[in-house]
């Protein structure tokens, strides 16, 4: 276990502003909105602030500053952020990260969680952070085989927390990182105590949709929405990995609008995300990818579980406690009764009147309460 301080040359950081200002950009959109894909006034402007007002530094500050660290595990150099609290009830927390995410997500939540007291909240609340960036992710190795499945992943995450003193633990994930949690708790209920999803992977049976009520039909046409017009990232990263990583590893403003329509798409910002992030954090974001050519690599991840098929139907409900809370501009969606017959123990359920998909970074506060609330009865358990 080593400290591994991020330390990007001067020369990467020039590469970048050439290139950006050599991006030949497409003609504009024929429509009025961004149903085209994003707008393209808006990315220039991203891309020019990118290029002339954005400070990497104090970001790369920032992960340092929070401890960033290396390990290998199965192989692969792990990149992380373990953030211990000085609370003598702290209890150890992993947050999972999805795509396109990174260890930066969760930048709002590292204080309230350790240091609860400085945040407005109490003592008995705090907890030790660890956050580490997925294989082909961020600062994380690449796989050079395959086999870097979600099981396999989840099983690293453990084999991590018990290599830094924490037998057993929490965990919290959003987006991939709600399927990797969901398979720690499957696969090492004896480590894991309990979970909590901003994205539940529950996905309604045939039964289950024709039994529906009003609020579920809400959901599934949510559902249905993303899977015909918001899903062709997907699909895209799901076969063809390799195809669109020559062009996001080639080009920072390709790269920017492929991850930049995510924003757009799934926050809760009427398809202006800059409302709800702040432009350099979504920059940050974007350079995670950027920096450590990780397009491709974190792409393979949408490969990886299209041949492992881990997100299946119904079957053996859950054994860890589980808290769920449900955004309005998440895209995924699930109902109390849906949940209740997948996990054995739902501590926690709440429908929020505004955040989405990033909600670490949209609303940091509402999801710290969530994961303070699902986590509070379990603490001496």
């Amino acid at each position: 276990m080593n400290s591994w301080p991020i330390a990007v040359s001067d020369d990467d950081l020039h590469d970048l502003r050439r290139r950006l200002a050599a991006t030949r950009w497409p003609d504009r959109e024929t429509v009025a909105d961004g149903s085209q894909g994003p707008q393209l006034d808006r990315i220039r402007a991203l891309c020019d602030h990118w290029a002339t007002g954005y400070d990497w530094r104090r970001t790369e500050r920032a992960i340092n500053d929070l401890g960033s660290s290396r390990t290998v595990i199965d192989g692969i150099d792990i990149h992380f952020l373990h953030v211990r609290s000085a609370e003598p009830g702290a209890v150890p927390l992993l947050l999972c990260h999805g795509w396109p995410g990174s260890v930066l997500e969760f930048r709002h939540l590292i204080g309230p969680l350790t240091d609860p007291v400085a945040h407005g909240g109490r003592a008995e609340d705090a907890f030790h952070v660890v956050i580490p960036s997925m294989p082909g992710f961020g600062f994380s190795g690449k796989p050079t085989g395959t086999g870097w499945n979600i099981p396999r992943v989840a099983d690293a995450w453990v084999t991590l927390m018990r290599r830094l003193g924490h037998d057993t633990f929490f965990a919290q994930g959003g987006d991939w990182g709600a399927a990797v949690v969901e398979q720690i708790a499957r696969r090492a209920p004896e480590h894991c105590r309990g979970v909590h999803f901003n994205l539940p992977l529950v996905f309604p049976t045939g039964q289950e949709m024709s039994e529906a009520t009003e609020d579920e039909q809400r959901m599934m046409a949510r559902a249905q929405r993303y899977q015909s017009e918001l899903d062709g990232y997907a699909r895209e990263q799901a076969t063809r990995p390799q195809t669109i990583g020559y062009s996001l590893a080639d080009s920072p403003a390709g790269l920017a609008a492929w991850i930049y329509t995510l924003f757009q798409d799934v926050t809760d910002s009427d398809g202006n995300p800059e409302k709800v992030i702040d432009r350099d954090e979504i920059l940050d974001d974007i350079m995670l990818y950027w920096l450590p050519n990780a397009a491709a690599s974190s792409a393979r991840l949408y490969w990886e579980d299209r041949q492992s098929t881990t997100m299946s139907g119904p079957g053996e409900p859950n054994p860890v406690p589980a808290g769920f809370s449900i955004f309005p501009g998440e895209a995924v969606q699930a109902s109390r009764r849906w949940i209740e017959r997948r996990y054995r123990t739902v501590l926690h359920y709440d429908q929020l009147d505004r955040g989405g998909h990033f909600a670490a970074l949209e609303q940091p506060d509402l999801l710290t309460d969530q994961i303070r609330t699902t986590f509070r009865s379990l603490r001496d358990a």
